[in-house]
């Protein structure tokens, strides 16, 4: 255990050692080039924007999520497609927007006509009691049959425009748009009613 090696042994290990580093540029001693100046700069500044603790790190990315959903209102209000949620962003998903808020839907009156029926419900009357739960019933097949009928007509569309992009879910989220009264829609309509996209 404590016993000199022999002189081959000695001999050998070095070479090894030798062998297995790669060979140095002999102007970059360190092993890789002194970086120059500026990057050396932004490499500290990064450094030195690093938060400094789990508190401050928080703070940051609230400030940060923040602004980005301000950024993402306003861009809603505006139709700014830079700063549209994921949900909202692209040629697709704008072509179905369009495609709704140019069009009269009967989905878009489906809150006024619930809160009417919801009233004529509550008088006393039996026979204005059956004539609301009728307008139930009648505006909810009006609305089945003409969200099938802008599906299809949307599906054809969005298949003839952009035959080369991904169109899954658009068709779902033109539809739940129809829901909403136009008024209320986010992104705001960019299109007016009759104005074909």
């Amino acid at each position: 255990m404590f016993r000199s090696r022999s002189k081959d042994e000695q001999a050998a290990t070095p070479r090894v050692a030798a062998s297995s580093k790669q060979p140095r540029d002999p102007q970059a001693p360190k092993g890789r080039p002194t970086p120059k100046r500026a990057v050396a700069q932004s490499q500290r500044r990064t450094v030195a924007a690093t938060p400094a603790n789990r508190k401050e790190a928080a703070k940051r990315a609230r400030e940060a999520r923040r602004a980005e959903l301000a950024r993402q209102r306003e861009a809603l209000a505006s139709g700014d497609e830079r700063h549209l949620p994921a949900r909202d962003k692209g040629p697709v998903r704008r072509f179905a927007r369009d495609f709704i808020d140019s069009r009269f839907c009967v989905a878009e009156f489906f809150l006024p006509l619930a809160v009417i029926i919801l009233i004529l419900s509550m008088l006393p009357s039996m026979q204005v009691k059956n004539a609301s739960l009728l307008l139930w019933m009648g505006v909810i097949v009006m609305i089945v049959i003409d969200s099938i009928g802008i599906g299809v007509r949307l599906r054809k569309q969005l298949a003839a425009r952009f035959p080369d992009q991904p169109r899954r879910g658009a068709v779902a989220y033109a539809l739940m748009r129809s829901l909403q009264m136009r008024r209320l829609r986010l992104p705001k309509p960019q299109v007016k009613r009759g104005e074909r996209p």
